[in-house]
């Protein structure tokens, strides 16, 4: 695997995770032949928000980062040939992976941001529970930054409008939950589609579209907000709350 911007873990509530200058090198080898793809759910997830799912570990902590390099992530059910385009993966030489939590496979790229937290629950609750918490906090953080038009949309989704800008997934693990989610700053629908296929479940309100007319960026949006800015709100925001 390539590198990948990692802030350091963090184990107390007040703490935050905003560092960028520390990459990470991944032991595992990323996923390049189809049999290794199909097969990719034997890997140990390596990118760098697995130290919140230590389980060791304590305490809440919040990690916002932007990736250095791209790569392929496949929720926990999905399979290597039926939700990527593997010829294009292997001829570009992404590395593809396969998180914990379930939803559809994702591309992270230096254009997103990927929002990533471990906090405990002594109940079961719904995951809609957390999703709606978590994510009416990230829409706060940018209605904060001037950005308008944002709801909360399917099970997990932030939509801009009508378009998707961001997806969430959850792994939970006894009491441990684990939330991650990818915001598009700025990447392209055209580039999503050139290494996703068209999802196996999608929510009502995609009603079919290919991913070049359900999705959008905030860059393609109208707003030219600079990552550290953004990333800034959110971590205000998601750590005075959570």
């Amino acid at each position: 695997m390539g590198t990948f911007a990692s802030p350091s873990p963090v184990t107390s509530h007040q703490s935050r995770v905003t560092s960028h200058q520390s990459p990470v090198t991944s032991h595992q080898s990323p996923v390049t032949s189809h049999e290794s793809l199909v097969t990719s759910h034997e890997l140990t997830y390596p990118l760098p928000d697995s130290v919140l799912i230590d389980p060791e570990a304590t305490g809440t902590a919040i990690m916002i980062w932007q990736p250095e390099e791209s790569c392929i992530v496949m929720g926990s059910s999905n399979r290597a040939e039926t939700a990527i385009h593997e010829e294009c993966a292997r001829a570009d030489g992404w590395p593809v992976y396969k998180r914990p939590s379930g939803g559809q496979s994702v591309i992270l790229t230096p254009s997103t941001l990927v929002i990533s937290i471990r906090f405990f629950s002594g109940t079961q609750d719904n995951p809609r529970t957390y999703f709606r918490k978590i994510n009416r906090l990230i829409i706060s953080a940018l209605e904060g930054l001037g950005i308008t038009g944002l709801s909360e949309k399917g099970i997990s989704d932030i939509a801009l409008r009508d378009k998707k800008i961001l997806g969430s997934s959850i792994y939970r693990k006894k009491t441990l939950v684990f939330y991650h989610a990818v915001l598009n700053v700025a990447e392209s629908p055209e580039r999503i589609s050139r290494y996703l296929k068209h999802p196996s479940r999608e929510p009502d309100y995609r009603a079919g579209r290919k991913h070049e007319e359900f999705v959008t960026s905030l860059r393609m949006s109208g707003y030219n907000q600079e990552m550290d800015e953004i990333r800034k709100a959110l971590s205000g925001s998601l750590t005075r709350n959570l």
